[in-house]
């Protein structure tokens, strides 16, 4: 590893006289040589051992734990974390802490993974004989080899290192990005293995937009009947003016005795009729100048449809009255109510 100087290193040689920008050529030099040395991760992984890794961690009857030390640790971190956003219990535990007492943790069925560049890690050798205590099954994932991880663990998945970009092949940044790309791939595969739903996933981040997106539908973010902009289409429109805008909805929802739905009138359209008619719009009632084809969505559908159905072409709409299978208006979804819902 590293017995050859990067095509980059001038960029570092000659950023000393230019302290005061980037050189944009040496810029891609530096992603080209990433990718570069990504490629190499992904032409050279071991497939089989990966499949087994997945398999075990797929098979696990406890907690699968992750274990790491440094820029290692925080990507053990994120990738306990993906794992339990996919509802697989899973957890990080401190090295230095385990040996602490946190080692407790641990149970017989659990798994404990241990990322590694070096597979020489001080803190992971004197945490192995205590896992081992414990009797958790092993697992080292390391890019040197030989290492002496490899020789304690119950199963040992070797990441393809050419080199780190750094260069002095020292700072960790090639191989935490290949850590963090085969960490994140073997979760995404344990979720296609479990069958998550949809809603399953999204019930794990119900605060979050993810979450809003996946769970909440039109029903639960509709302004009700109460609070409803309706008029008949007998109603004249300079009659309605004070519910066309005290409502908030920028539209009047045009009904029949029934409450179905017959048409809608927007404050776009009264200006178009007030340009158009002049004083006549003292005499036009409701009916003559709404919509009677206007974009409707049911309560059942999910509120993130309704926002890019409001989008949608050939021009976007501020709102969509809520009708059910009978066509009876029960509600109005806005634009400005599904910002304020976080989709």
């Amino acid at each position: 590893m590293g017995s050859l100087p990067p095509p980059y290193l001038d960029f570092f040689h000659n950023s000393s006289s230019k302290q005061d920008s980037i050189d944009p050529d040496q810029l891609l030099k530096l992603f080209k040589a990433q990718q570069s040395y990504l490629n190499h991760f992904f032409q050279n992984l071991d497939l089989s051992q990966t499949l087994t890794f997945t398999q075990t961690l797929h098979n696990a009857k406890g907690t699968i734990y992750f274990t790491g030390v440094g820029k290692s640790g925080f990507v053990s971190q994120k990738i306990s974390q993906t794992l339990v956003s996919l509802g697989i219990k899973s957890g990080f535990l401190s090295p230095v802490d385990a040996l602490h007492g946190d080692i407790g943790i641990l149970d017989p069925q659990d798994v404990l993974v241990m990322f590694s560049k070096s597979g020489n890690t001080e803190e992971l050798l004197k945490l192995v004989p205590c896992a081992k205590a414990k009797r958790v099954f092993l697992i080292s994932v390391t890019s040197v080899k030989p290492n002496s991880l490899m020789g304690v663990c119950d199963l040992n998945v070797h990441l393809p290192l050419e080199r780190e970009l750094c260069p002095f092949d020292l700072a960790p940044v090639t191989s935490t990005a290949i850590q963090m790309v085969f960490g994140d791939t073997v979760a995404i595969a344990l979720m296609g293995a479990r069958n998550l739903s949809r809603e399953e996933y999204a019930a794990n981040h119900p605060a979050g937009r993810i979450g809003k997106s996946l769970i909440f539908k039109v029903r639960d973010v509709m302004k009700k009947k109460e609070d409803l902009p309706i008029c008949k289409e007998g109603d004249l429109i300079m009659d309605q003016l004070v519910e066309l805008t005290s409502k908030g909805c920028g539209c009047l929802l045009v009904i029949d005795e029934e409450f179905h739905l017959l048409g809608t009138f927007t404050d776009g359209d009264l200006r178009r009729t007030l340009k158009a008619s002049g004083e006549g719009i003292f005499k036009l009632t409701v009916g003559e100048m709404c919509n009677r084809k206007p974009r409707i969505i049911g309560p059942d559908a999910m509120a993130v449809d309704a926002m890019q159905k409001m989008e949608s072409l050939p021009s976007p709409v501020q709102f969509l009255p809520v009708i059910d299978q009978d066509n009876v208006l029960i509600g109005i979804v806005t634009l400005h109510g599904l910002v304020s819902a976080g989709l």
